[in-house]
């Protein structure tokens, strides 16, 4: 394994809130004598590359009727920036885990489902020509991009309307009793109709928010209906199918009550023999805690931030964003998390296209009329991550002496060792970095996110 040696500088890119720096490559720190470091800084960030925790699967947002139909709507060398800036890996984020709707979700141009007709429960109308109008070409153009496999969570936000108690997509519901081995079925049938597209799903989550009841699709589960769904259908027909290495993801809701969720599902060992692991999103209370929690109590199963965004609209040039953004990426990874997916890749100057309007902002958002994409400082936040922080790279100890210093430190792959760093406090900091015992002096702006590299091995 490589590392950094006593000569070798240290790179690093900056974002800031007050002179709008966005992932701009500063002038590399010289290593220092650890006595010269540590002078003229009251705070230190220590970092042991050989103490290892979990390994990386990837960064990436998600795929949407809305991204996907604005993305359509810009010309084509437009439409090639954003995958770019999305999923090349040299010269964009490098976005290798991704996330898409089964059936609508409130990011689409309406209600609509694969199986429309009524009580159809041999699915004999199952349909995706909704998904090739604008997904599909999506994302087939995204693999392009990446050139590398991209690992895609499928997510339902409701069940057809027949298979649910309120006859309704929108306003909650129940799956009907009677629909379940149907619904399962539908799993089935997606990634199947999927591959056959070239585009394979890695893993589905049993259901969009189920303690939710929204004014748009959503359907809600009982920890008890949502373990017995996957103990007695989902997981079984997944298997049957021949899919049992499509992982299956359960809760895909907030945090506050994920402990909860894990417990009820992974007590029943039959329930918890097809689970992957635990997905979650930001909305309510941070409860970064509960994500440790469930790792202690079940560390053979994984953990996945599932969606997260600003809410209320585009929020334009908001700084604000970013630093939600990153100190959500270091303490979801600091606590055993595996990878980390933002909501939609790309919105419309109003947060939309959404069927019931509501509007949030999105990493990158496009003005269609004027054929313009306008990077917010959500993208800047995430690229401090996805663009150093490699699929397969394993989490590494990582401390500092002060709470502004929020951090956290990977080992990629080609043995570089990348450390993020956020002050989110209205002083800048200096404080002296160490890495593997080299050590620089190093200074972080006010509202301000670094990122500090090693060279390879």
């Amino acid at each position: 394994m490589g590392g950094p040696t006593a000569t070798a500088p240290l790179r690093w890119v900056l974002s800031a809130r007050d002179d709008g720096t966005r992932l701009a490559e500063q002038h590399p720190l010289a290593p220092q004598a650890d006595a010269a470091a540590h002078a003229g800084a009251p705070a230190r960030l220590w970092v042991d590359s050989t103490r290892r925790f979990q390994q990386l699967l990837g960064f990436g947002g998600a795929f949407t009727e809305a991204a996907a139909t604005t993305w359509l709507r810009l010309s084509e060398p437009q439409r090639e920036a954003v995958l770019r800036d999305c999923f090349d890996p040299v010269h964009g984020h490098g976005y290798t885990l991704c996330r898409v709707h089964m059936n609508s979700c409130d990011f689409g141009l309406g209600n609509y489902a694969h199986v429309e007709t009524p009580d159809d429960f041999a699915l004999d109308s199952f349909s995706i020509a909704r998904d090739r109008q604008a997904l599909l070409p999506m994302i087939q153009a995204a693999q392009r991009v990446a050139g590398r496999p991209l690992r895609l969570l499928v997510s339902p936000w409701s069940p057809p309307a027949w298979m649910k108690d309120s006859g309704r997509m929108n306003d909650g519901g129940r799956l009907r009793p009677d629909c379940r081995a149907a619904w399962a079925q539908c799993f089935v049938r997606f990634i199947q109709a999927y591959a056959a597209e070239g585009v394979p799903v890695w893993g589905v989550s049993v259901q969009n928010e189920p303690e939710a009841r929204q004014r748009w699709d959503s359907c809600l589960y009982s920890a008890e209906e949502e373990r017995d769904f996957v103990r007695d259908h989902l997981g079984p027909a997944l298997h049957a199918a021949g899919l049992a290495h499509v992982r299956i993801v359960v809760w895909d809701h907030n945090r506050d009550a994920m402990v909860e969720r894990a417990s009820v599902i992974y007590g029943d060992p039959e329930a918890a023999k097809y689970v992957w692991g635990t997905g979650f999103h930001w909305y309510m209370e941070d409860h970064f805690e509960h994500v440790q929690l469930v790792h202690d109590a079940w560390p053979d199963k994984q953990l996945l931030f599932t969606e997260g965004c600003q809410e209320g609209g585009p929020h334009w040039g908001r700084w604000e964003l970013a630093e939600r953004y990153a100190r959500s990426i270091i303490n979801d990874l600091n606590r055993w998390t595996v990878g980390w997916i933002d909501w939609n890749l790309l919105l419309d100057e109003r947060g939309g296209p959404n069927h019931v309007e509501n509007f949030c902002s999105a990493p990158l958002l496009a003005v269609p009329a004027e054929d313009g994409v306008h990077p917010q400082s959500s993208y800047a936040a995430i690229g401090h991550f996805a663009r150093h922080i490699q699929p397969g790279a394993q989490r590494v100890l990582c401390a500092a002496t002060r709470e502004s210093l929020e951090c956290t430190a990977f080992v990629n792959p080609d043995g570089s060792v990348a450390v993020v760093v956020l002050n989110r406090s209205d002083e800048a900091q200096a404080f002296s970095l160490a890495i593997d015992g080299v050590a620089h002096a190093a200074t972080l702006p006010p509202h301000a996110i670094a990122t500090y590299r090693t060279g390879s091995g």
